[in-house]
């Protein structure tokens, strides 16, 4: 499929609407915590793993269920992991205490898994490849319009009726996304079924990490989700606090900063055709810091700049790591995919308990602080993968 061509418009739009369902239950607590953590008697710490332990499950399931998509097919694997994601999301707000609703959590997050692998892969496998890093953005897209109108909805009606009303709203609209992505969503033609077989699969992951350009892509996913997970785990406790005092549904809207991620990785494409994927990635890292260090004023509007430049910096960053993943492995895309969403996934949990951990133990600046060591270990491997690429370029030109 290409732009223009038939399918494409309906591929695009489901896959969007699995990455808005994906994203707005995957993090539908992240914007509640200040309210959980009231209503439950929890800490800022054990309240954010209602969000780490989704991730953390999702990372952990994330390989195993792309085997099973490689045997059975993407469609069919997003359908299954949609379904049971959307149950379990109905389940959610009956939580009774804060330790099974961290169980629910991990057992949405298990399900969750197979829809971003599957999805690269299916992308990989039927668009065109001068299409294809358009496409995962458009994905990548929808994941951050989840992510945002998730956390919206959730923080207003949050705040007339409280939060466990809020993730049956979005337990409800994600029912909806599931729906319609499968009506929409054309059936694979390029797909052909492989074993089922652990060694295969072992086999398949040991080249992929032994592949270093793939490592190093998957490092770079993982310490810019790591930015990511512990900012915005931690940014509504920052603003329920003085001197901000900010109402519930008004820390929910500022998840509409996700506008901007949503347009920095659709960009993603143009972004890479223009300074190179290393480029790209410096771009993304330099205003990520940027955005950091502005957070840390006292003044609202500079805290808001600051989560604009790092939800920017972030979502390119990932739409190329993510993209470039696809384009790197030759073989086993499915498996690759899945260790690249791993990483992200292992970034975002260790992102929102290191986050709320700094944050109980230094404030604001503690989590800012780990933020800016992430960025500089992205923008450390990135340099050493231009050094690595200009060795390889002299050894050709002397051969």
């Amino acid at each position: 499929m290409a732009p223009g061509g038939p399918g494409y418009r309906r591929m695009s739009f489901a896959l969007f609407l699995a990455g808005v369902a994906t994203f707005a239950l995957l993090y539908s607590t992240q914007a509640l915590l200040p309210l959980i953590s009231a209503d439950l008697g929890a800490s800022a710490s054990t309240a954010s793993w209602t969000v780490s332990a989704a991730t953390g499950a999702l990372a952990l399931c994330v390989l195993p269920l792309s085997a099973l998509s490689e045997r059975y097919g993407r469609r069919t694997l997003m359908t299954a992991s949609l379904a049971v994601a959307v149950v379990v999301g109905l389940l959610v707000p009956l939580a009774p205490s804060v330790g099974a609703l961290i169980a629910l959590r991990a057992v949405q997050g298990a399900a969750l898994a197979g829809l971003p692998a599957s999805a690269m892969a299916y992308l990989a496998e039927e668009v065109r490849p001068k299409a294809l890093v358009a496409a995962i953005g458009m994905f990548v897209a929808g994941n951050s319009i989840g992510g945002m109108s998730g956390r919206i909805v959730t923080g207003w009606v949050a705040q007339a009726w409280g939060w466990r009303w809020a993730l049956a709203v979005v337990g409800a609209v994600a029912v909806l996304c599931a729906l319609a992505f499968r009506a929409l969503l054309p059936a694979p033609r390029h797909f052909t079924p492989g074993t089922l077989s652990p060694r295969s699969l072992g086999r398949t992951v040991r080249t992929h990490l032994a592949n270093p350009l793939l490592c190093r892509l998957y490092a770079i996913g993982a310490l810019f989700m790591t930015v990511f997970g512990a900012v915005y785990t931690v940014i509504g406790y920052r603003l329920t606090e003085a001197p901000f005092s900010l109402p519930q549904g008004v820390i929910g809207s500022i998840f509409l900063v996700y506008l901007v991620g949503t347009a920095s990785s659709a960009a993603a494409g143009k972004l890479v055709g223009r300074l190179g994927r290393r480029g790209a990635l410096y771009l993304g890292a330099g205003t990520t810091a940027a955005g950091l260090l502005l957070s840390l004023s006292s003044a609202l509007l500079l805290v808001l700049l600051g989560l604009v430049l790092i939800t920017a910096g972030f979502f390119a960053g990932h739409a190329v790591a993510s993209s470039s993943v696809s384009r790197t492995a030759t073989t086993g895309r499915a498996q690759a995919s899945a260790l690249y969403q791993s990483a992200y996934y292992v970034g975002s949990s260790a992102g929102g308990t290191l986050g709320a951990v700094a944050f109980h133990s230094g404030g604001w600046g503690g989590t800012v602080a780990l933020g800016v060591l992430a960025v500089t270990g992205v923008v450390g491997i990135t340099l050493y993968g231009t050094r690595v690429a200009r060795g390889l370029t002299a050894a050709g030109a002397h051969h």
